[in-house]
């Protein structure tokens, strides 16, 4: 077998656009699988830079599953980025220290845990996730939409703020396709199976009983 390597940087012969984005990636608090790539239309490096308020005191992470597609200017806000909404002033005060140092003793600021992104998942031009948004698996994020609230697996959305449009796959399908969980076989057996995976006929890839 002729398999793409998966710690390849770009996949492409001489296209310096689009690479396996876990081979990209420095910092440690951004996670990504296998063969999920990112396309950009100037530089792969812009995807960390896209990556806002990624905080270490934050302590919040974001994890992206394996064979996703992530389309250029796609921007992921993080937890630094939130300020207090329930206070009489959202203002930071004590980021700026001195006497203001106090000013958020007794409490902190809100966090809404780790942007996590499913398996399989294809994201749009220009689309921006916001802070703990879980994706599931199979899901597809419109261009330029605004992700505000989690996305359930196999749905599509679009628009700001992003809202369901329709599944992919009828439900007891998507069932079957959570269940099967394709993209933790095998690469050899993705390979083998690849006609099955650009086709639309789920039940032949289920485990004969």
């Amino acid at each position: 077998m002729n398999i793409p390597d998966k710690n390849t940087k770009f996949p492409l012969p001489d296209y310096d656009r689009l690479c396996f984005l876990k081979n990209v990636v420095k910092n440690p608090n951004i996670i990504v699988g296998d063969y999920t790539y990112y396309d950009d239309f100037e530089d792969v490096g812009n995807f960390e830079r896209n990556v806002k308020y990624l905080f270490d005191f934050t302590g919040d992470k974001l994890i992206i599953g394996k064979f996703c597609m992530i389309a250029s200017d796609v921007t992921f806000i993080m937890n630094g980025a939130n300020h207090l909404v329930d206070a009489v002033s959202t203002y930071p005060f004590s980021i700026f220290g001195k006497d203001w140092s106090g000013a958020m003793e007794g409490k902190t600021f809100p966090v809404r845990g780790d942007t996590m992104v499913g398996n399989d998942v294809w994201i749009g031009y220009g689309a921006t996730i916001m802070p703990g948004i879980k994706i599931g698996d199979g899901a597809i994020i419109g261009t330029k939409s605004v992700v505000t609230k989690d996305v359930e697996p196999y749905a599509i959305v679009g628009g700001n703020p992003a809202r369901e449009i329709r599944k992919r796959f009828p439900e007891e399908q998507i069932r079957q396709l959570l269940e099967l969980q394709w993209w933790d076989w095998p690469v050899e057996k993705i390979t083998e199976n690849l006609h099955l995976l650009t086709g639309n006929d789920i039940a032949v890839l289920r485990p004969k009983k």
